[in-house]
């Protein structure tokens, strides 16, 4: 909600602030915090300074927080039983109250993968993804050691393969098709031998960007979606299928930076920087159903050190 009232932002905010913090609780701040005001109209009407009234709120915050410290338990990252517990408490208002059994320990695991135990005081949720699929219920939902593609498809021009195991992963931020001028312009053909010279320098201008991929050992090529031409044309696709390479495409731009994080990959904007130390590595890629005609690929058996991991959410809605 957008509101204009002084007061009312400033519980908006307390509930954004608590939701940041802590993830849940934000109903509570808002009752506790309209509960305060009412106590305080009362002592102002009773004619009370409103400056006595704040260093009263002080003098009870110093006790509330050491009887709340005194109530808590101190959590222990090595002990998951109890890390598990505390996210059973938090899904218990939500309306997946009756999954907990399962999301509760996702969500633990998701965390304890990317959190450095000894030195981290907080975590980088951005290292987690959450990829959301319709179809299937709560309980198929999974925790991936890897990635998950929910919106692409593996390419099957041409009978390409759909399943690598030991992947050498490329991203490319080219395009896989015939050059296109800066400016729309037409090229008019007056006889067969024109045309025939232009389909053959397409040819050959695409066979010499698959060499090129094929030369630096790379058997699974992600192609970044492209909005000036097709990020890759089906001729393209078929000398990439010859050469038994899983074609991904239309990567979204902003998934980039995971991705690579998760493969150690890196990402070449020019055919004449895709090299080999720019694969990633991953121990199997592979297309997989997600019910009746619904397909997700997973990439599993990435490098250990790097501390990403993505969430698979199924649901009926």
């Amino acid at each position: 909600m957008s509101v204009i009232h002084p007061t009312a932002k400033m519980l908006v905010e307390i509930s954004k602030a608590q939701d940041i913090e802590a993830g849940d609780g934000t109903t509570s701040v808002v009752v506790i915090a309209g509960a305060l005001l009412k106590a305080s109209q009362e002592l102002l009407n009773k004619g009370i300074h409103p400056a006595a009234i704040s260093d009263g709120f002080a003098v009870a915050l110093a006790k509330a927080t050491e009887i709340i410290e005194g109530m808590g338990t101190p959590v222990d990252l090595n002990d998951r039983d109890i890390l598990i517990q505390n996210c059973v408490t938090c899904l218990s208002s939500k309306v997946v109250s009756a999954n907990s059994d399962i999301l509760a320990p996702m969500a633990v695991d998701a965390v304890l993968k990317i959190i450095d135990k000894e030195k981290d005081t907080n975590v980088d949720l951005n290292n987690i993804k959450v990829s959301m699929k319709l179809g299937g219920t709560v309980d198929d939902s999974e925790l991936i050691d890897g990635l998950c593609f929910t919106n692409n498809k593996v390419s099957h021009f041409a009978g390409g393969p759909q399943r690598i195991s030991d992947a050498k992963i490329g991203i490319i931020q080219f395009c896989l098709s015939a050059p296109k001028t800066d400016l729309e312009n037409n090229v008019v053909v007056t006889d067969y031998t024109a045309m025939d010279r232009i389909l053959k320098e397409e040819r050959k201008y695409i066979v010499n960007l698959v060499k090129k991929i094929v030369a630096t050992g790379c058997n699974v090529l992600l192609i970044q979606k492209s909005i000036l031409r097709d990020a890759v044309n089906d001729l393209a696709l078929h000398f990439l299928a010859k050469k038994n390479i899983m074609v991904i495409k239309d990567i979204e731009r902003e998934d980039v930076p995971f991705i690579c994080k998760t493969l150690n990959a890196i990402p070449a904007p020019h055919i004449d920087q895709f090299t080999k130390d720019k694969l990633g590595t991953a121990g199997l890629v592979e297309e997989a159903s997600a019910g009746s005609d619904k397909k997700i690929i997973k990439v599993t058996g990435c490098p250990a050190q790097n501390k990403t991991v993505s969430i698979l959410v199924r649901g009926s809605n």
